[in-house]
């Protein structure tokens, strides 16, 4: 259906495209990701002027035609995340973490708490870039992992259902794994699942903290699910 359309958005990517135009990748709350052109955006006299940088969270009039390509016709600022720009690590969590959210949810069925999650992070990293760490990052992906359905099981193991002597984590399997199913699995030590339980478990903000052996377990797991269940090969994480 054509007509006008009017949406929040974060801008994931932006392309220069043509003479003045740019080609915009959007993650929007109720259609997920979708694509748009700004027309002159890049001249001087634009009226757009910077609202539509990447990372900034924004509310946009747009025209949909033909094209698969929404038009931008007016653009308002919520929130430019300013002081992601003055922090080359947390610049760099926050294009990894728009990164996550374009592999793992690329088509346009909404999910507006994946929406919400990734503006939380930006804001997050936009604040301080004390949140920039491997830690935060990979507590946002674990909350990804399970807005698209394919979260890791920590409580049991996830080929037999054993609840003791768990000692490996399985990406085929989907989770951790006791010691009689762990041929296909990887060792998990005590300090990566408990911090997958908690990171599970509290905010955003409040991600814990690890070691890095752990985190780098974590890493491993968290991977493993997203190319063993989401078909989606994630960038890998990094500590600011």
């Amino acid at each position: 259906m054509s007509g006008p359309v009017r949406s929040e958005a974060v801008v994931l990517r932006s392309l220069r495209y043509g003479e003045a135009d740019r080609i915009l990748h959007l993650y929007t709350p109720m259609r997920g990701r979708t694509g748009a052109i700004a027309k002159g955006v890049r001249r001087t006299r634009s009226r757009f002027g910077g609202r539509l940088e990447p990372f900034s969270h924004v509310d946009l009039q747009l025209h949909e035609g033909r094209s698969d390509l929404l038009t931008v016709t007016g653009a308002d600022t919520i929130d430019a995340h300013a002081g992601l720009r003055d922090d080359a690590d947390a610049l760099d969590a926050a294009g990894r973490a728009c990164d996550a959210v374009a592999r793992m949810f690329d088509s346009g069925e909404p999910h507006p708490e994946v929406f919400h999650l990734l503006c939380n992070e930006l804001s997050l990293l936009a604040d301080s870039s004390a949140h920039a760490t491997l830690a935060n990052q990979l507590a946002f992906r674990l909350k990804l992992l399970v807005a698209a359905g394919f979260g890791p099981q920590l409580r049991a193991c996830a080929s037999c259902g054993e609840r003791e002597h768990l000692a490996g984590f399985s990406g085929a399997a989907g989770g951790v794994v006791c010691e009689a199913c762990e041929a296909s699995a990887f060792v998990l030590d005590e300090a990566a699942h408990a911090f997958m339980v908690q990171a599970l478990g509290r905010p955003l903000a409040q991600a814990p903290g690890a070691e890095p052996r752990a985190l780098r377990q974590v890493e491993r797991a968290v991977t493993e699910l997203a190319e063993y269940h989401g078909h989606v090969r994630l960038r890998a994480a990094t500590a600011g």
